[in-house]
């Protein structure tokens, strides 16, 4: 027992150093085997890592490659675009001017045709010097025959005056409110009698004087082509010669506006003869008119008289006749001659005149605006104050 027990102990002592070593040995190589599969686990780790920061990098540079082929791309399509803009432009600017030239060569056929048609017109109407529109009424019988009796041609001498001197004398009236009137009838009988009458497409009226003339001088100038046209009151005298050779001494001049000039008072009053119901144009009450010719008697050229005829839908009416053919020519080029011999008095004013050598172009009393009693004094008047028959056929025009 003993001995087993001696034999026992002796093997746990050789076991037991052979066993310790044993695990030693095996501890190291654990260890070592641990330590090489942490080295080998970490070496993988920054490998990983190296290659996520490379695909990093690579995805970047794909990015931004792509963003710069992006950007190119587009850069190319807006140079293409702004090029097909540029062609459309260059392609809309050749058809403006096709157009504009097809528009411009229809243009002047047009131009050339209401040419063509405007010198027909013109070459239709008759060449004269002057036309003399006598203002006249209905009530005014006596009044016609009077200046037929003194200073106005009759029946073959009032065409041949036309004919021969280029004179175109004419009663201007317009029609009554009433169609196919008596009062209309008896101008047309009398106009068929002594064919001296020239119909107006206007109603009669006092107060309509100045939409009377602005129709004499656009029907006038629709008629005749005349340097001339004249207005005359149908109580007043006319020395027809001394007219002529007067005008003459402007026909060069393109734009004239002849007769006694003057500036009357605007009259506000109501009771006033001719008052102005516009007067608060004409500035503080007793203010003058501006310069215009006296309402018995002027003349102006064919410039003027075109003028009224093209812009007549827009010119504006005064009570007044004269001044409102005054106001038309405010603002224009005019020439205003201011000839007294177209405002003097009746005899013996007229008359002392002639004896002096200063024949009369008109005459008439300022304070009947005419003749006084003009149906019984105009035989007077042309007795003491006329040029003489021959004048007229003498005059050089």
């Amino acid at each position: 027992m003993k001995h087993t027990n001696k034999v026992s102990k002796k093997l746990t002592l050789t076991w037991v150093p052979l066993l310790c070593i044993s695990c030693f040995f095996l501890g190291a190589i654990f260890t070592s085997r641990l330590r090489s599969g942490s080295s080998e686990s970490g070496s993988q780790l920054i490998l990983q890592h190296r290659r996520d920061q490379e695909l990093k990098i690579v995805s970047e540079d794909y990015a931004h490659e792509k963003k710069k082929s992006q950007e190119k791309d587009v850069m190319e399509e807006v140079l293409k675009t702004h090029k097909a803009i540029e062609s459309l432009d260059k392609s809309v600017s050749m058809l403006q001017k096709q157009l504009s030239a097809t528009q411009s060569s229809q243009k002047v056929v047009v131009d050339v045709s209401a040419t063509t048609n405007s010198s027909t017109e013109e070459n239709q109407k008759k060449k004269v010097f002057m036309v003399i529109g006598i203002n006249t009424a209905f009530s005014s019988r006596k009044r016609h025959d009077s200046l037929r009796e003194t200073w106005m041609p009759q029946g073959e001498n009032l065409e041949k005056l036309e004919q021969e001197k280029g004179i175109v004398i004419k009663f201007m009236i317009g029609r009554s409110s009433t169609p196919n009137s008596r009062l209309d009838k008896e101008i047309d009988s009398e106009d068929a009698q002594y064919k001296d009458f020239f119909r107006l497409d206007h109603v009669e009226g006092y107060y309509n004087l100045s939409a009377k003339t602005k129709s004499f001088f656009s029907s006038a100038v629709a008629k005749w082509d005349a340097e001339f046209y004249v207005k005359i009151d149908d109580d007043v005298h006319v020395n027809l010669g001394t007219l002529a050779s007067t005008l003459a001494l402007h026909r060069s001049k393109p734009r004239v506006y002849i007769g006694c000039m003057k500036s009357g008072p605007v009259l506000t009053k109501k009771t006033a003869k001719y008052r102005e119901p516009e007067f608060w144009k004409f500035g503080e009450e007793g203010n003058k008119y501006f310069r215009h010719a006296t309402g018995q008697i002027y003349a102006i050229s064919k410039d003027l008289a075109k003028y009224i005829s093209v812009n007549q839908p827009i010119l504006h009416k005064y009570a007044n006749e004269d001044v409102t053919l005054g106001s038309w020519f405010i603002g224009l080029e005019v020439e205003q001659i201011d000839d007294r011999n177209f405002c003097c008095g009746t005899p013996p004013d007229c008359e002392m005149r002639a004896e002096a050598g200063e024949m009369c172009v008109a005459s008439f009393d300022w304070k009947c605006s005419g003749v006084c009693r003009s149906v019984d004094r105009m035989w007077m008047v042309h007795v003491m104050c006329g040029e003489g028959n021959k004048a007229v056929w003498d005059a050089k025009l």
